[in-house]
C-alpha cells in the first residue's frame, strides 16, 4: 500500500495516500464512519497500481487516521476535506468513486471541480441525512436531537451512529436531489439488491436525476451494502475502466 501522508485541512489534520500514475486520477471517497483502510479502498489502490493508474484515497476529519472528532463533522465539512486533499495533492482530470456517503460527496464535488472526468457510485446515498435519518425518526427522537444536539441511531455495522443536529441542519444545505445535477461525462452507478442501508429506489432516483448523456445503473442481485465480495470488486474495476478509459 502507498504511504500515508498528512496535510492541514479546513478543520483538522487530514490523512491520505496518493499513488502516482497515469491519469485520470481515481479518487476513492469512503462512506459514513468508514475510512481509507476499508476493503474497497485498499483493493482498488492495489488494482490501480497494477494498472499504472494514479489513485488517491483519504480520510475525512473525524474518520480513520485524520484528526478531529466524528461527532463534530457534517457533510459540508467532509466534502470540503476531500476537496482540500484533491486540490493540494493532484493535478489534471479525475474520476470520483464514491461509496455510500462518498457518493453524495462525489455529487457535491462534481459541481465544484471543473476537472471531473467521470463518476462511479457504489450504493451512493445522496441526501441520506434528510431522506434517511430525519425521515425515519419519530417526533420524540427529533425533539430529543434538537434539544440535546444528538440522537444515537442503531447500526448494523457496529456502534450506534451519532446523528447530530448539526449533521441534519448542514445536510439540508448540501442536498443534491432537489436541484439540477449536471454530469456531462460517463457515470456508472452500482447497487446491490440486498442492500439494507440504501434502497434501489434511491439508486433509481439518482439515475433519473443526473443530467447526462452516458449514465447507467447496474443492479446486482444478491449484493449487500458493503459491495466488497470479489465479484463486486471486479464490477467496480470494470466501471472505473469504462469511465476512465
Amino acid at each position: 500500500m502507498s504511504a500515508i501522508s498528512h496535510l492541514d485541512g479546513p478543520t483538522a489534520r487530514l490523512a491520505y495516500a496518493f499513488t502516482p500514475g497515469a491519469g485520470p486520477t481515481v479518487v476513492f471517497l469512503s462512506g459514513y464512519k468508514s475510512d481509507m483502510e476499508g476493503t474497497k479502498a485498499v483493493h482498488l489502490e492495489a488494482w490501480a497500481k497494477a494498472q499504472g493508474r494514479a489513485f488517491l484515497r483519504l480520510d475525512y476529519s473525524g474518520h480513520g487516521q485524520s484528526g478531529g472528532r466524528f461527532e463534530d463533522g457534517c457533510i459540508g465539512d467532509w466534502a470540503a476535506d476531500a476537496q482540500a486533499v484533491i486540490e493540494a495533492v493532484m493535478q489534471g482530470p479525475l474520476v470520483l468513486v464514491g461509496s455510500s456517503m462518498g457518493g453524495w460527496i462525489a455529487c457535491l464535488l462534481s459541481q465544484r471541480l471543473a476537472r471531473v472526468a467521470g463518476f462511479v457510485g457504489i450504493a451512493a446515498a445522496p441526501d441520506f441525512t434528510e431522506d434517511g435519518f430525519w425521515a425515519e425518526m419519530t417526533d420524540a427522537q427529533k425533539a430529543e436531537m434538537m434539544d440535546s444536539g444528538v440522537w444515537y441511531r442503531p447500526s448494523d455495522y457496529g456502534e450506534p451512529y451519532a446523528v447530530t443536529r448539526r449533521l441534519i441542519e448542514d445536510g439540508r444545505r448540501q442536498l443534491v436531489l432537489r436541484k439540477p445535477l449536471p454530469m456531462p461525462y460517463p457515470v456508472r452507478l452500482l447497487q446491490g439488491t440486498l442492500d439494507e442501508a440504501v434502497s434501489r429506489d434511491t439508486a433509481l432516483r439518482l439515475l433519473d436525476h443526473i443530467d447526462g448523456d452516458d449514465v447507467r445503473l447496474l443492479l446486482v442481485k444478491g449484493a449487500d451494502h458493503r459491495f466488497s465480495e470479489p465479484a463486486n470488486l471486479a464490477l467496480i474495476e470494470a466501471a472505473i475502466t469504462e469511465v476512465a478509459g
